[in-house]
């Protein structure tokens, strides 16, 4: 369920659903910025640090437009830190290294979050829940695409437990008398949160779109930098990239498979590795 229908249906879980989405969106977006900006000033161009962009407000690296995106669709960019190549050291290289600071932080972020939502999954449910049947495995409760992390997520409170006669037919069930640490719910619920906002950022500014990282990543390496678009042609490539989003779904559907494949095969090996499977 998107943000806008969300706020139509049920207006009160979407907006408890924003709290918890907020400070991941912060925290990923200016986490982002600030790593291109470190790694150019590595690179010998103190551009951003001059101009006050070194910094962990956010407020320096939210673009109003990006993080609306951020907020209803799950996608989004912040205001570019601005860089000045000529600094670089090896223009290429250099180039290549800051544009891909950004997206590499946010999957360390991920992967950081996923590693903490599966230990707190461990110590949130009681022994009895894996019990209960087969959509109560782990990873239904970690995987994005599975029935029971999108009812944390979306503050349902509901377990779904596949019935005895299979067939993908469940039932519901109140979840809260199989917690064994209640408050841990709210700290894995931003958790989950989290993980998505950086994963999908990363993803989405992989894409070899200007001015998204993605572009810079595939004229580096495969252009050898010859590529150069102006900087008003690449506003107006954003528009006709917010207007695709919105006007249809192929690119959000596109971009969402890619997401749960990446997580679902994350959080698989990650259970994998501490036996939990």
């Amino acid at each position: 369920m998107s943000i806008l229908s969300g706020l139509q249906s049920d207006p009160v879980g979407t907006l408890i659903l924003l709290l918890y989405r907020a400070p991941a969106v912060l925290i990923a977006l200016t986490l982002h910025e600030l790593s291109h900006g470190y790694v150019a000033l590595r690179c010998g161009d103190p551009t951003a640090k001059m101009l006050g962009r070194l910094t962990f407000n956010p407020l320096k690296h939210l673009d109003p437009i990006g993080t609306v995106f951020m907020f209803l669709f799950g996608f989004g960019w912040a205001r570019p830190v601005p860089v000045n190549p000529r600094n670089y050291k090896h223009f290429r290289r250099d180039d290549l290294l800051v544009s891909l600071a950004g997206v590499t932080m946010n999957f360390l972020l991920f992967v950081f979050a996923t590693l903490l939502m599966v230990g707190v999954n461990e110590l949130l449910w009681t022994a009895e829940t894996w019990t209960l049947g087969d959509l109560t495995a782990r990873q239904d409760f970690l995987r994005f695409d599975g029935w029971n992390f999108r009812s944390i997520y979306s503050g349902m409170n509901d377990l779904f437990i596949r019935t005895a006669s299979g067939g993908g037919a469940y039932y519901l069930e109140g979840l809260y008398p199989y917690l064994k640490t209640p408050w841990l719910l709210y700290v894995q619920r931003f958790l989950m949160n989290f993980t998505s906002i950086n994963l999908s950022l990363a993803i989405f500014n992989l894409l070899p779109i200007p001015p998204l990282d993605g572009y810079h990543v595939v004229n580096d390496i495969f252009l050898r930098g010859k590529l150069h678009i102006p900087a008003r042609a690449m506003n107006t490539i954003m528009i006709g990239l917010m207007v695709v989003f919105y006007a249809t779904h192929f690119l959000s559907d596109w971009l969402g498979q890619a997401v749960y494949w990446v997580q679902g095969g994350v959080v698989s090996g990650v259970l994998a590795i501490f036996g939990l499977v």
